[in-house]
C-alpha cells in the first residue's frame, strides 16, 4: 500500500501539474498566438492550426494526470486491481498516444517552408519515437496489473 505521505506528495505534484497546464492553456497559448501572427507568412499553415495543436496536447496532458489521480485512488482504497483500474489505464494510453499523433502532425505542418530548420523537424520526429515508447511502456505495466489482477484472484479463491 502506498503510504500517506506518498499519496499527498504525488497529489501535490499532480495538482500543480493540472494547474500549470490551465495556465499554459489560458496565458500561454494567446501570447503565442500573438508571437505566430508576426510569423504567420512564413508558415506552410495558418497559425490557428498551431495553436490547436497546442491546446489539443495540454488537453492530453491533462487527461494523463486526472486518470493518474484516480489510480492514486484506487490504490488508496485497495481497488486497483478492480475492471475499473483497466479503463483509467487504457485511458492514459490513448491520450499518449493521441498526444504522439499530435506531434507528428506538428512536424508535418513545420516541414513545409523556410520557417524552422529540418533539424527541428527531425528532433519533433524524435519525440514522436518517445511518446509512443512511454505509451509502450504504460501497455507493459498495464500487462503487469493485469498478472497481478489474476494471481490476486487465485490466491483470494485458495484462501
Amino acid at each position: 500500500m502506498m503510504g500517506k505521505l506518498t499519496v499527498l506528495a504525488l497529489r501535490a505534484v499532480l495538482v500543480m501539474l493540472l494547474a500549470g497546464s490551465v495556465f499554459v492553456q489560458a496565458v500561454m497559448v494567446p501570447l503565442l498566438g500573438r508571437d505566430l501572427e508576426g510569423i504567420g507568412e512564413e508558415l506552410a499553415y495558418p497559425p490557428a492550426a498551431f495553436l490547436v495543436l497546442v491546446i489539443l496536447g495540454v488537453g492530453t496532458a491533462q487527461v494523463v494526470l486526472v486518470c493518474v489521480w484516480r489510480l492514486v485512488t484506487m490504490v488508496r482504497c485497495g481497488t486497483v486491481f478492480s475492471h475499473a483500474a483497466f479503463r483509467y489505464v487504457h485511458i492514459v494510453i490513448g491520450a499518449i498516444v493521441a498526444a504522439a499523433v499530435l506531434l507528428f502532425v506538428l512536424g508535418v505542418f513545420l516541414a513545409p517552408g523556410e520557417a524552422v530548420a529540418p533539424g527541428i523537424v527531425l528532433l519533433i520526429g524524435g519525440g514522436v519515437v518517445a511518446v509512443l515508447g512511454v505509451a509502450l511502456v504504460v501497455l507493459v505495466l498495464r500487462m503487469l496489473l493485469a498478472q497481478a489482477a489474476r494471481m490476486r484472484a487465485e490466491l483470494d479463491e485458495v484462501i
